[in-house]
C-alpha cells in the first residue's frame, strides 16, 4: 500500500465559489447563512408555514460563465444545480492539479457522494404536474439522478475510469473520498476525484425539514450552550487524489495526506444517534493509520496522541452535538477534552450529502497551512461537552500534532471519519 496525496481542490460553497474565496472566509468566520433568498429554484413562498427564516444558499453562480467552466457544454446547461457545482468543482480540482497532463483517463476513478439528487428538478416536474396535469420533460429524469454529478464530471474531463456516486445521508462525500482514499492506496485506482455535491434547498425540502423540529429558528451554533438546531446549506467540493511519490516527483503541491479511513453503522435508530457507533468509526480510521504501515516515525507518539484537530460533524442541535462530544471522549478518552475541535456549519451550513466533502476541504486547509479555523458565532460553549472548541479566532496547530480528524455523522446511523495528515517533506 502506498501514501495517498491531496494534490488538487475545487469548491462551491456558500462562503465562497472558489478555494480561495472559500479560505479567506473560513478564517475570517465570515457566514453563509443567511435570511431566505426568495428566488431559489423551487421556492413558492419560503415564508409559508416554516418556523425558520434563514438558508445557506450558494450565490453569485453562474454555471455557463463560470471561470473555471470553459467548455460549456449540454451537459452543463441541462444538469441540475446540484450537478452544476460538483462540475465547477471538479473542474477547479482537476485544473489546479494538473491531473489529466500526468494520468490517462482510463486510470482515473470517479467517486462522488450525493444523497439528494436534483430535487429542484423533480419538485419543478411534479408541481406542474399535480396542478396543470403538464408534460414531464425527459430531462426530469436525468436531472433528478443522484449520479448525474459523478456521470457528467466523467463527460467533462473524458474520464472512463470507474465512476461511481455514493447515497449515505449525510456521510455520502466522506464515504466517497473515503473509497477513493482506500482505491489509490490499493493501487485499484492510480488516480482519483472525489467530494460531493448538493443542492437540495427547495420549498419541499425545507417543509419536510421543519417537520423534524430539528432547524435553528435563527442559526446554527455547534456545540453552543444556547445551540437550536441545524441550518440546512448547500454546495460542493471535489479534491484529487493520487500516490505521494507521484504527486512529488512531478512537482505538486502536497496540501495534505490521507492516511486513514474508518466507517460503522449505530444499528440503533433512523433518526437519533448513538455515540458507540461514531466513536467505533473514529477508532477504526486512527487504526486504519497503523494498520497501513504508513506513519513515518518522526517522533515516539501512537496517531491518538498526534491528533491536533477534529473538524467536527456539529449540526448544532441538542443531541447530535452531545452523542458526537461522547463519542470523542470514548474514543479518544483522556486526550479527548485537549483536543481542539471544529465546526464548519456555523458558516456553511449542513449541506447533507456534500457537507463531509466541504468540511474535509476545511481541515486540508487547516493542516496546510497549520491554522485552525474557529466555530464561529458561539458565545459560551457548552461546559457539559468538556471540549476544546475553538472560539474567537483561529488557532496555531501544535507542534508534533499533524494528525486530524473529519467527522460525518449520518441520519440511519451512518457514520464515516477521515484521518489526515500535514505533509511535511
Amino acid at each position: 500500500m502506498i501514501r495517498v496525496a491531496v494534490t488538487g481542490l475545487g469548491c462551491i460553497t456558500p462562503i465562497g465559489n472558489t478555494v480561495a474565496d472559500f479560505r479567506d472566509s473560513l478564517y475570517a468566520g465570515r457566514t453563509g447563512i443567511a435570511p431566505f433568498d426568495r428566488n431559489f429554484p423551487g421556492a413558492l413562498d419560503p415564508d409559508s408555514g416554516l418556523r425558520f427564516k434563514t438558508t445557506a444558499l450558494v450565490k453569485n453562480f453562474d454555471p455557463v460563465n463560470h471561470p473555471a467552466q470553459k467548455l460549456a457544454s449540454g451537459v452543463m446547461v441541462a444538469s441540475d444545480t446540484s450537478a452544476q457545482f460538483g462540475i465547477v468543482a471538479a473542474r477547479q480540482a482537476v485544473e489546479q492539479s494538473g491531473l489529466l497532463a500526468h494520468y490517462a483517463p482510463e486510470s482515473v476513478t470517479i467517486v462522488t457522494g450525493c444523497a439528494c439528487g436534483g430535487r429542484a428538478a423533480d419538485e419543478d416536474a411534479n408541481r406542474h404536474l399535480y396542478t396543470r396535469n403538464a408534460r414531464v420533460p425527459p430531462t426530469a429524469i436525468l436531472r433528478t439522478m443522484s449520479s448525474s454529478g459523478a456521470s457528467s464530471i466523467a463527460i467533462e474531463t473524458g474520464i472512463t475510469g470507474p465512476v461511481l456516486n455514493i447515497s449515505t445521508a449525510c456521510a455520502s462525500s466522506t464515504h466517497a473520498i473515503g473509497l477513493a482514499f482506500h482505491m489509490v492506496r490499493s493501487c485499484h485506482a492510480p488516480a482519483a476525484i472525489a467530494g460531493g455535491y448538493e443542492a437540495a434547498l427547495t420549498f419541499g425540502f425545507l417543509r419536510a425539514w421543519d417537520s423534524m423540529r430539528v432547524v435553528s429558528p435563527t442559526a446554527c451554533r455547534p456545540f453552543a450552550a444556547d445551540r437550536d438546531g441545524m441550518t440546512l446549506g448547500e454546495g460542493a467540493t471535489m479534491l484529487v487524489l493520487e500516490p505521494l511519490e507521484a504527486a512529488l516527483a512531478r512537482g505538486a503541491h502536497i496540501y495534505a495526506e490521507v492516511v486513514g479511513f474508518g466507517m460503522s453503522a449505530d444499528a440503533h435508530h433512523i433518526t437519533q444517534p448513538r455515540a458507540e457507533g461514531a466513536a467505533l468509526a473514529m477508532r477504526r480510521a486512527i487504526d486504519d493509520i497503523t494498520v497501513a504501515h504508513l506513519e513515518p516515525r518522526t517522533s515516539n507518539l501512537e496517531p491518538a496522541q498526534r491528533i491536533g484537530y477534529i473538524n467536527a460533524h456539529g449540526t448544532g442541535t441538542l443531541a447530535n452535538d452531545a452523542v458526537e462530544a461522547a463519542a470523542i471522549h470514548q474514543a479518544l478518552g483522556p486526550h479527548a477534552p485537549h483536543i481542539p475541535v471544529g465546526a464548519l456549519k456555523s458558516l456553511t451550513g449542513h449541506s447533507i450529502g456534500a457537507a463531509g466533502a466541504i468540511e474535509a476541504l476545511a481541515t486540508i486547509l487547516a493542516l496546510d497551512s497549520a491554522s485552525l479555523p474557529h466555530t464561529a458565532n458561539i458565545g459560551a460553549v457548552d461546559p457539559a461537552l468538556n471540549l476544546d472548541v475553538i472560539t474567537d479566532h483561529p488557532r496555531p496547530l501544535a507542534p508534533g500534532k499533524d494528525i486530524a480528524l473529519s467527522n460525518s455523522l449520518a441520519f440511519g446511523g451512518l457514520n464515516a471519519v477521515l484521518a489526515l495528515r500535514r505533509f511535511t517533506p
